[in-house]
């Protein structure tokens, strides 16, 4: 089979389409044809060997967390999930035709496979930022860097809870923030006096990496009251850093639930072939994202 692989840790340039064994579903997994996968910045920074603690590597290794593909094979001990099943999880090395998925659901009625790959990780992160952050309902969130797919994810799931958010991205996104429910502000030079004069910000997420830990503190008044997923100097500032998932398949139930009722949805904006892996994460690290990018098989 054809699968992403890196050799070494570095720049994109150290991915190479590759052929590859087929991995079977051990026991408590299981195996999925692949048609697509989720595109997260958790991909570049473990490929440029920033999270070895969390996620360590064995070189060479494959690149990519989330999936959506049907099934076609189930390890002992599974239930509930046949070969033939659309679903949609977390597992390793799904930049690649076949994938072993540790965390998985059925997909809705009418999701696409597109669709399903950029919701695993983007969920689990925005459910467990929330609830790290500690906002609720009637209370104000600040999101620094709204648009991405954790963003959107964060907006709607907030909106649903009944908590107000206020969301900061570029100029070409308000409206995108707008339709999610977010009251919608620019970076850029006096952005932290533009929140001040939407009001009173109770907690807030740094989910870019931008260098406005200092700003967001005091905008909240409390370091207690920020988390940060994409900037790793945050404990310096008394910040906490959120970089290790919770219950993926909890997410997930959630997510399920969610799009049941229409409570959450997370365009694409680009897809990608398996061939073009590392187009994908340049422009994953260049930002700027309305929802997601997913590579397509």
């Amino acid at each position: 089979m054809k699968r992403v692989s890196f050799a070494e840790f570095g720049g994109p340039d150290v991915l190479r389409l590759v052929d590859a064994e087929e991995p079977h579903a051990g026991p408590g997994r299981i195996r999925i044809a692949v048609r697509a996968a989720g595109v997260n910045p958790v991909d570049w920074r473990i490929r440029e060997g920033q999270l070895l603690t969390a996620h360590p590597v064995e070189l060479p290794a494959g690149v990519g967390l989330d999936a959506s593909g049907v099934v076609d094979e189930v390890g002992e001990g599974v239930t509930g999930v046949a070969v033939g099943d659309r679903v949609f999880g977390e597992g390793v090395s799904t930049y690649a035709e076949f994938a072993v998925l540790s965390a998985w659901a059925r997909m809705p009625q009418g999701l696409s496979f597109e669709e399903a790959a950029g919701y695993p990780s983007v969920v689990e992160t925005a459910l467990r930022v929330i609830r790290e952050v500690g906002a609720r309902s009637g209370q104000t969130l600040l999101v620094s860097g709204a648009s991405g797919g954790v963003g959107s994810a964060v907006l709607q799931i907030a909106r649903d809870r009944g908590i107000t958010v206020i969301g900061t991205a570029g100029a070409a996104n308000q409206d995108y923030l707008r339709s999610l429910g977010a009251v919608a502000t620019t970076y850029g030079e006096g952005w932290a006096e533009r929140v001040r004069q939407l009001g009173r910000v109770d907690a807030a997420l740094d989910l870019a990496g931008s260098g406005v830990i200092r700003e967001l503190v005091e905008l909240t008044g409390d370091p207690r009251k920020v988390v940060s997923i994409a900037d790793l100097g945050a404990p310096e500032l008394g910040v906490r850093f959120s970089g290790v998932a919770g219950s993926v398949p909890d997410a997930l139930a959630e997510a399920v639930g969610l799009l049941g009722r229409r409570a959450l949805h997370i365009p694409v904006e680009k897809t990608y072939p398996l061939a073009e892996a590392a187009a994908a994460h340049l422009d994953s690290q260049a930002g700027h994202a309305r929802g997601r990018r997913v590579i397509v098989l």
